[in-house]
């Protein structure tokens, strides 16, 4: 069916009409993007600080054996707890999240299960032997990050007590450019040697040596709850900062698509409409030179 002119208005209303979405959608998108990378930076000086209070904790030899009250069970199953989008318009951001975990979680032969935040990467993973066991709806702003780790924290610790634990891993993904990110992990529980020397290595700020109040079976779980909430606020607001890069970059794509649509259907109607007169011209002087020779 050939195009008219009324259609092809009408269609250049429709995208113009949908170049705007998009671009606020980009705008939007680019604020967010700024707001959670602000987020994530402004933890930085707190994070170091529960470091120090670890490495002060690890650098006392009277400490280091203590049992903390986050120890896990040997018989409990293997956690990934996995940030994705609950929202669309992202991309293959999903997409690659749920291939990184399935391969880095096909190495695990105990006993695994995920705890999915963001309802489209469960969709990714529900197809797949991983066993998702707890939903968590994501945050929708800086604000609603920390209601969040709270809830998961509070869900880890029920877990654990009742001995349903054995090894808890965090995936999401991180930003590597103004439009770019990559899938990371690490492994949250249980804290091994390994990485109470890492803390231990870390530079005192001061000559002095560091002194722990308020006894180590106090001091030492209370700073390994703040390293967890921490390393998962960070986790969601990376997430959140990668969704929403991802979804800057997927809307880019489409007001250029829109842009060479407009401007191809702009084209077809000057040139339709060119014709159009064209055509009336003709008839009418078709019409002149009858009348003349009649």
């Amino acid at each position: 069916m050939s195009e008219t002119t009324g259609s092809l208005l009408q269609k250049i209303g429709s995208a113009t009409d949908l170049h705007g979405v998009v671009r606020t959608m980009k705008a939007v998108a680019a604020s967010s993007v700024t707001q959670y990378e602000n987020a994530v930076r402004s933890l930085d000086d707190y994070y170091h600080t529960v470091q120090l209070g670890l490495s002060a904790c690890f650098r006392d030899p009277a400490m280091r054996d203590i049992q903390t009250s986050l120890s896990l069970s040997d018989g409990g199953n293997v956690v990934a707890i996995v940030f994705g989008s609950d929202q669309g318009l992202v991309g293959q951001f999903n997409e690659v999240m749920a291939e990184y975990v399935l391969e880095e979680m096909s190495e695990i032969a105990d006993k695994r299960s995920v705890w999915v935040v963001g309802e489209r990467v469960g969709h990714r993973l529900q197809d797949s032997a991983l066993e998702s066991t707890a939903h968590f709806r994501l945050p929708g702003s800086i604000q609603a990050i920390s209601p969040l780790i709270a809830t998961v924290l509070s869900e880890l610790e029920e877990r654990r007590a009742a001995g349903e634990l054995k090894e808890i891993y965090l995936f999401h993904n991180q930003p590597t450019g103004p439009a770019t990110y990559t899938p990371v992990s690490q492994r949250l529980l249980p804290l091994d040697a390994a990485w109470s020397r890492e803390l231990s290595a870390i530079a005192w700020p001061t000559n002095l040596p560091a002194q722990v109040l308020n006894g180590a079976q106090n001091t030492l779980p209370a700073l390994v709850r703040e390293y967890l909430f921490v390393s998962l606020f960070r986790a969601c607001a990376e997430s959140l900062a990668s969704e929403n890069a991802s979804r800057l970059a997927a809307m880019q794509r489409a007001e250029k698509n829109i842009d060479g649509l407009l401007e191809e259907m702009t084209r077809s109607y000057h040139r339709l409409r060119k014709d159009n007169i064209d055509a009336e011209l003709f008839d009418l002087i078709a019409g002149f030179e009858s009348l003349k020779d009649g």
